[in-house]
C-alpha cells in the first residue's frame, strides 16, 4: 500500500465472518467490550469508522453469563414507556429470570456509538440463551 495515499474501505470489499462465542462463566463488560469490537471492525487492520466492516457474531449460553461484585441485586435496568408513572425498574436478576438474552444486547448497545450506522451493526449480534443456534451452517 502506498503510504501517500488514504485508504478508505468500500463497502464491496467487505467480507464479513462469523464468530461464535459460548458465554458460559465470562464476565458481561469485558465480553461486551470483545462483542463491539468484533461487531464495528475495530479488530481488523482496514478498519474505518464510517463503514460497517464489522462480522456476524453469535452468543450463546447467555443465561450462564457471570456478574462481578453486588451487580446481580444492585444493578437496576429503567424502561420509561413516555407516560406519567411509565417507568419500569427491574434488578439484573429479574432480567436474568425473564430474559437473559436482554443484558447482553444492552451491554453491547451501550458501547455502540450514538449514530445511524449503530442500528445497522446491532442487527448483527445473535444472541442466544441456551447451546442451540440456527447458525450451524456457517460455522466452519
Amino acid at each position: 500500500m502506498d503510504m501517500n495515499k488514504c485508504f478508505f474501505l468500500k463497502k464491496e470489499d467487505i467480507k464479513p465472518k462469523w464468530h461464535f462465542i459460548d458465554a458460559t462463566d465470562l464476565v458481561l463488560g469485558r465480553l461486551a467490550t470483545k462483542v463491539t469490537d468484533i461487531l464495528r471492525g475495530k479488530d481488523k487492520p482496514e478498519f474505518s469508522p464510517h463503514v460497517d466492516s464489522g462480522d456476524y457474531v453469535v452468543i450463546t449460553n447467555c443465561e450462564k453469563i457471570k456478574l462481578t461484585g453486588n451487580k446481580l441485586d444492585g444493578k437496576i435496568y429503567r424502561t420509561f414507556s413516555g407516560w406519567r408513572g411509565g417507568q419500569k425498574e427491574k434488578t439484573a436478576k429479574e432480567l436474568m429470570q425473564k430474559d437473559p438474552t436482554a443484558i447482553i444486547k444492552h451491554a453491547v448497545k451501550g458501547m455502540l456509538p450514538k449514530n445511524k450506522l449503530s442500528r445497522q451493526i446491532i442487527k448483527k449480534l445473535k444472541i442466544y440463551a441456551g447451546s442451540e443456534h440456527p447458525h450451524k451452517a456457517q460455522q466452519s
